[in-house]
C-alpha cells in the first residue's frame, strides 16, 4: 500500500544560493519515520528535494483565530519555503496525520502540559528524595581522608578562635572519658562500617564556652563540651553511660561520613536541578540547599541513632541513660526559652517534654527528641535495619 500523500501546494523556495524566490510545488507524505516533504522546482531547472522528518524545521501549529499570514518552513541546508496558502498547509498536515512535537502539544493542549509538569515534578522529587542521597553516597566513597582531615583542621581553628574556649575539665576526668571513647572505637568492626576501607583517625577533644553539646567533624575528630559532661552529672540516672551513648552517636556521624555527604549532597542536588531546570536561580539553589540541610540532616541523625544503639548493645551498655540525658537537655531548653520570653517568672517544675508537633519538624535538623528518647529506651530507633 502506497504511503498517504497530501494535495500539492504552491510555494516560494529560497534555496540559500540566491536571493530570488523560486516557484515550487510541495507535497507531504506519511511514512514510518514521520512526515516527509517533497519539493520540485517549477522554474524549468528540474531540481527536486525529498527530505525526511528530521531534516525539516516544521512550523508550530496555531489555534483558531491565530493563523499567520503565511507559513515559513525551514529546510536547513536547502534554504526555506514560504507558503501563502495557510489553510492548505494545515489541511496537508491533517491528510498525512503529521506527528506534532511534545513541545507543540504542550503549547496547544492543556492536559498534555499538565501531565508533563506532573511527571517532571515527580522526577525532580524522586531525584531529591532517593537519587541525591544515593549518588552522594557513591561519590563520598571516593573522597580522600586527607581532604577531610584538612577541612577539620581549618574548622577547628575557626571554632577555637570564635566559638569555644579551652576545657576546664580535670585531666583525670578527661582521661576517663577518653578511655571509654577508645573502648567504643575498639568495638568498630565490619558490621559497623558504612564505607569498607575507610579508616578515620578518631580522637576526642573537650571545649568550654558552649552549652551542652557534642559534634563530629570529618575524619574522626569529636568535640564534647564541658557543659555536656556537667549535664550528665546533674541529671539523675545518666552519668558515664549517657556520655558514652552520646559519643557512640557522634562516632556514627564519622563512620557514615555525614559532614562530607552533606557537602556532596548539596553539590549533587544543585547539579541535578541545573540539568533538569536549566540555569537555576540563586533563590532556587538556596532553597534546595536549605531543604537538603533540613531533610538530610534529620536522616543523618536517625542513622547515627541506629549506629549508637548497635554500638552500645555490642559494648553491653544501656541506652536509657542517653535517652534521659536527651530529655533533660530538651527540658532545660524549654525552661530557658520560657524564661527568655517572660512566660514564667519562676522555674517551672520538671516534667517530661511534650512531643514535638509535626509542623515543628519542618525547620528542625533533628527528629523529635521525645520520640527518639522513647525508642532508645526500648533499644530501637526509627528506620533501623
Amino acid at each position: 500500500m502506497s504511503p498517504t500523500t497530501s494535495s500539492p501546494l504552491q510555494a516560494h523556495w529560497f534555496d540559500g544560493r540566491s536571493s530570488r524566490a523560486r516557484p515550487a510545488r510541495v507535497r507531504l507524505l506519511a511514512g514510518p519515520g514521520g512526515t516527509r516533504l517533497q519539493l520540485k522546482a517549477l522554474d524549468g531547472a528540474g531540481e527536486a528535494l525529498d527530505l525526511g522528518h528530521p531534516q525539516v524545521g516544521w512550523p508550530e501549529r496555531w489555534g483558531t483565530g491565530r493563523a499567520p499570514p503565511r507559513v515559513a518552513v525551514d529546510l536547513g541546508a536547502h534554504g526555506s519555503l514560504q507558503i501563502d496558502d495557510v489553510a492548505g498547509w494545515q489541511a496537508a498536515l491533517g491528510q498525512v496525520s503529521h506527528r506534532t512535537s511534545l513541545a507543540e502539544r504542550m503549547q496547544t493542549r492543556l492536559p498534555v502540559l499538565l501531565a508533563v509538569l506532573l511527571l517532571a515534578g515527580a522526577g525532580v522529587w524522586a531525584f531529591y528524595r532517593w537519587g541525591t542521597p544515593w549518588a552522594a553516597t557513591q561519590v563520598t566513597r571516593h573522597v580522600p581522608l586527607s581532604w577531610e582531615l584538612t577541612l577539620t583542621e581549618q574548622a577547628m581553628a575557626q571554632i577555637d578562635g570564635s566559638y569555644v574556649k579551652p576545657t576546664k575539665l580535670a585531666p583525670e576526668r578527661q582521661a576517663e572519658l577518653r578511655a571509654g571513647f577508645d573502648r567504643l572505637v575498639g568495638l568498630i568492626g565490619p558490621e559497623l562500617q558504612r564505607y569498607p576501607g575507610y579508616r578515620p583517625r578518631y580522637r576526642l577533644e573537650f571545649r568550654s564556652g558552649m552549652g551542652p553539646n557534642a559534634f563530629a567533624l570529618p575524619g574522626g575528630t569529636i568535640v564534647m563540651t564541658d557543659a555536656m559532661v556537667e549535664q550528665a552529672r546533674l541529671i539523675p540516672n545518666t552519668g558515664e553511660p549517657a556520655l558514652l551513648g552520646v559519643l557512640a552517636h557522634e562516632i556514627g556521624h564519622v563512620a557514615h561520613r555525614h559532614t562530607t555527604r552533606m557537602v556532596v549532597e548539596q553539590g549533587v542536588l544543585n547539579i541535578g536541578l541545573g540539568l533538569a531546570l536549566g540555569d537555576v536561580s540563586t533563590l532556587v539553589s538556596s532553597g534546595a540547599s536549605l531543604l537538603t540541610g533540613l531533610a538530610y540532616r534529620r536522616g543523618h541523625e536517625t542513622e547515627s541513632d541506629c549506629y549508637a544503639i548497635a554500638m552500645m548493645a555490642k559494648a553491653g551498655l544501656p541506652t536509657t541513660p542517653m535517652a534521659d540525658l536527651l530529655l533533660g537537655i530538651e527540658r532545660q531548653m524549654e525552661v530557658e526559652l520560657r524564661g527568655q520570653t517572660g512566660a514564667a517568672s519562676a522555674p517551672a517544675p520538671a516534667k517530661e517534654p511534650a512531643a514535638r508537633q509535626p509542623q515543628a519538624d519542618w525547620f528542625s535538623t533533628h527528629p523529635d527528641t521525645v520520640g527518639r528518647a522513647q525508642r532508645m529506651k526500648a533499644g530501637q530507633a526509627p528506620d533501623c535495619g
